[in-house]
């Protein structure tokens, strides 16, 4: 394969899809690296370090002329194919990242108008082999532990007990609300700083996840069968149910000193945790870290990248907590890239889509022109396709 890597254009981004540590995987493996000038600065890597581990170095109309599969962070917009540099995108490209298709279904369709295939990292199967190629994962890892050390920052309180001359400072309680990833990682690094910590999950299975971190596990008597899907993820609960929850976390809430949210539901809105009165329960100088903020937050209160003050409670909605530590955190997106790329890989090196496969059948959004994936036909009112047991397996590259 001919792999080329785009530097990103957002604003507060400062990962890349790939580190040099990955190409030198893939270039060992027989393919060929093409990296857009500067793409790892902002994460602390020069392109003399991408030359020195295999790669070449180019503008990015040379890059996307030149590469069968390119990767992304962040994929490619509609907007964006306007520009000089897009004019070569067609049938023989692959683009890898992050395109948020479920959110965004309209914005996929006009992506796979292009013929191009579409391969999106949101929609990697919660499955053990899938496991090392789970980006969302390795974000939320790093967003869960950038989190703690936000509130921490922004707290008027210490979070470690004292005990000095001074007299004996009490420690910080925090209240973790979620228990996926992204929330087992805050639990945890709000442990290392000493903070007393509790943690609450509507699924079942994570009060001993909570428990094994040494957080105290907060549980209520709601009915909660239904409370996950088959991937893992929380599912949306009844207005009922919502509301009984709200009440029952109430006095949790407005005992805690921070409170950090990382519900979130793909492809909707985040689920309301936090109500306005909820809120004003909480003592003033209280921190509320919301990293659901960028679906609408945990709390209707939250503004997205903005420090809210109500009634004394600062509320935070960052959204770009895995940029901030772009060094860890590029290097564990590209190491998800390359495991992923290698599954995607035929014997003989090229790019080969099996639809029979569940990894490629649950990732491939797009391919020859038109939307795959059930789900995000399914959000843009189309039909389902037809299976043909005869076309599942498509080799869409040549050895370069």
């Amino acid at each position: 394969m001919r792999i080329g890597v785009l530097r990103e254009t957002g604003a507060k981004e400062r990962r890349v899809a790939l580190t040099p540590t990955g190409v030198v995987k893939l270039t060992a493996d027989g393919h060929t690296i093409i990296v857009e000038v500067g793409a790892g600065l902002r994460s602390g890597i020069d392109d003399a370090a991408y030359r020195s581990a295999g790669a070449s170095v180019a503008q990015r109309s040379q890059v996307l002329a030149d590469s069968q599969v390119v990767v992304q962070i962040t994929g490619p917009s509609p907007g964006d194919l306007p520009q000089p540099e897009w004019a070569s995108l067609g049938d023989n490209h692959v683009l890898v990242g992050l395109h948020d298709p479920l959110w965004r279904p309209e914005d996929a369709a006009k992506l796979a108008a292009t013929g191009a295939t579409i391969v999106s990292l949101e929609l990697v199967p919660r499955i053990t082999r899938a496991q090392s190629m789970d980006v969302l994962s390795s974000m939320a890892t790093v967003a869960g532990y950038q989190a703690v050390l936000l509130a921490a920052s922004r707290s008027a309180k210490m979070f470690p007990m004292l005990m000095t001359a001074a007299g004996t400072v009490p420690a910080t309680k925090v209240l973790v609300l979620g228990a996926g990833v992204a929330g087992l990682q805050a639990i945890a690094t709000a442990r290392r700083l000493g903070a007393i910590v509790s943690g609450y999950d509507i699924r079942p299975a994570a009060v001993e996840q909570i428990r094994s971190l040494g957080a105290k596990a907060v549980e209520f008597d709601l009915e909660s069968n239904d409370s996950e899907d088959a991937g893992g993820y929380a599912k949306k609960q009844s207005d009922d149910a919502g509301r009984r929850q709200q009440e029952q976390l109430t006095p949790f809430v407005a005992e805690a000193d921070v409170v950090i949210t990382t519900a979130a539901i793909p492809g909707a809105e985040s689920p309301e945790l936090l109500t306005t009165e909820m809120v004003e329960a909480m003592v003033p100088g209280s921190v509320i870290v919301d990293l659901a903020a960028e679906r609408g937050g945990n709390c209707r209160l939250t503004d997205a990248d903005s420090e809210v003050i109500h009634e004394g409670v600062i509320l935070l909605g960052p959204t770009d907590l895995a940029a901030k530590a772009a060094d860890s955190a590029s290097l564990m997106f590209s190491n998800n890239v390359v495991a992923l790329l290698k599954h995607f890989s035929s014997d003989e090196g090229d790019f080969m889509i099996d639809l029979g496969d569940e990894i490629m059948a649950g990732t491939v959004v797009a391919t020859d022109g038109d939307v795959c994936h059930p789900r995000v036909r399914e959000r843009l009112g189309l039909r389902p396709l037809e299976t043909d047991s005869s076309a599942e397996s498509t080799d869409t590259g040549t050895t370069p």
